[in-house]
């Protein structure tokens, strides 16, 4: 077994999240027996003393049956109703089925604005946190009754990455109805089952699939997460879920491919946050952003694109129109072209000493390239 299974087998906390296609039956409504064999898995590594974050989908796919509909609705309004009813028989099932173990779960319903929001951020990780501090099996889903942008293209691979920083999580379990990453279509001749990925070129020459019946997500998703991540990540199917949590070499491990992000901040603008707009900047300004570590000045500044206030995230770009990092502006966009090309030192003289400040700070910034 590899060194990176083992700390699977060792993790003192573990995200896992399991798709639509896992938890329901071919006609939408809820598998009790899916969900108790799933709950048996997560119920056993818990009483070894692992502490589990659960990421559920599976709300929208549980309301279409209640609801008459033989397939996942198109239209936004009628996917907000599935949502609305199977979101709570979904819980109510979980609630059940832990029960049987003695264990108490606590709904965390988030959307991609709770996450994008730096106090919102901040509160889901308050929360998750005293929920595992209190012996409570954390249960976690988009919030797809008022959702808007992720329930159109998001999924749940991406929200179990971002939650695995959250909770200072030491591995992620990814279960579908797949049991591993391949090179191709799975049920086609030819394609080859991938055990690891350690580096990008590992997926090159991949086929990444699209989302199954009931689901969003697919195989880009879930690459996505694993890179995010920035942990191990295992992706396997539902029905290898015990191996998988036990560090056994079942579905594809993704190994860590960057350095995980330490800063909680840095996390929540690298990947919860888009930009509101963009600054330009000139070549001598990316290098010292990018290089060198050093705050954005006025003087490095040549444009400014959109329209956002004092302390939005904003995107800087180089010349060539290519994103390079990510940070919160001190200045509105309407402010800025009159600072453009001058000192700080300058401003501070011209304009007073409220000026004499960067138009991001390096402890605002993250690096995007």
């Amino acid at each position: 077994m590899s060194e990176t299974r083992t700390e699977i087998e060792k993790a003192r906390r573990l995200v896992v999240k399991a798709g639509s296609s896992s938890l329901t039956t071919p006609q939408g409504t809820i598998d009790g027996d899916r969900i108790d064999a799933l709950v048996d898995v997560l119920a056993a590594r818990r009483a070894a003393g692992t502490e589990i974050v659960f990421v559920s989908s599976g709300a929208i796919a549980a309301g279409l049956g209640p609801l008459g509909l033989a397939r996942r609705p198109s239209d936004l309004a009628t996917q907000q109703a599935a949502a609305s009813v199977g979101q709570g028989l979904l819980f109510a099932r979980y609630t059940a089925s832990f029960a049987r173990y003695g264990l108490t779960v606590g709904q965390v319903l988030l959307t991609a604005d709770d996450m994008m929001r730096r106090s919102h951020h901040r509160n889901a990780q308050r929360t998750l946190a005293q929920l595992l501090a209190l012996g409570v099996v954390p249960i976690v889903n988009e919030n797809d009754t008022v959702a808007t942008d992720e329930i159109r293209f998001g999924d749940n691979d991406r929200l179990a990455a971002l939650v695995a920083h959250l909770t200072r999580a030491d591995a992620v379990v990814l279960l579908s109805d797949v049991d591993a990453l391949y090179t191709g279509d799975p049920r086609k001749p030819g394609a080859r089952r991938v055990d690891e990925v350690r580096t990008p070129a590992d997926l090159a020459g991949i086929e990444l699939g699209r989302s199954g019946r009931v689901g969003t997500g697919g195989m880009v998703t879930k690459v996505e997460a694993a890179r995010i991540a920035g942990l191990p990540v295992v992706l396997t199917d539902a029905a290898s879920a015990a191996r998988a949590l036990a560090g056994e070499p079942v579905g594809t491990l993704f190994h860590p491919q960057t350095a995980r992000l330490r800063s909680g901040r840095h996390l929540w603008l690298a990947h919860a946050t888009t930009g509101h707009g963009r600054v330009l900047l000139d070549a001598g300004a990316v290098e010292a952003v990018v290089q060198r570590g050093k705050s954005l000045l006025p003087a490095g500044v040549t444009g400014v694109q959109g329209d956002f206030a004092a302390g939005d995230p904003v995107d800087l770009c180089g010349a060539d129109g290519r994103v390079v990092a990510r940070g919160l502006v001190n200045y509105d966009a309407a402010e800025i072209p009159d600072l453009m090309g001058r000192s700080t030192r300058w401003l501070a003289r011209e304009l007073g000493p409220e000026y004499e400040r960067e138009i991001i700070h390096r402890d605002q910034l993250v690096i995007l390239t």
